[in-house]
């Protein structure tokens, strides 16, 4: 679990085994355990010189100011990844904001 304060405003980086880092990619925050419905995903941005053979690293820019804020609580993150013919929406982690 990553801890974030509320206060704060970071890149936020979650990697994605088999990206290519050309893909469409969005992020969304939920309550643990649940999935997220179509309004809860934002455009997020692949992270320069992150693509590797196996995957590359996503990234938004959480925190006041940011893509996305969340008030103090705990979040799941899920990646939705675009490409021609599939679209995975993978959960990736949870973060704490404080």
């Amino acid at each position: 679990m990553k801890t974030i304060s509320s206060l704060s405003r970071e890149w936020l980086p979650f990697f994605v085994h088999g990206a290519t880092g050309v893909e469409q990619v969005e992020i969304a925050f939920t309550g643990p355990g649940v999935e997220p419905a179509e309004n809860d995903w934002h455009p997020a941005e692949w992270k320069a010189g992150s693509v590797t053979e196996a995957g590359a690293t996503a990234l938004i820019l959480f925190g006041p100011g940011g893509t996305v804020s969340r008030p103090d609580g705990s979040y799941q993150a899920w990646v939705r990844v675009t490409a021609p013919v599939e679209q995975p929406v993978l959960p990736a982690g949870l973060i704490d904001v404080v």
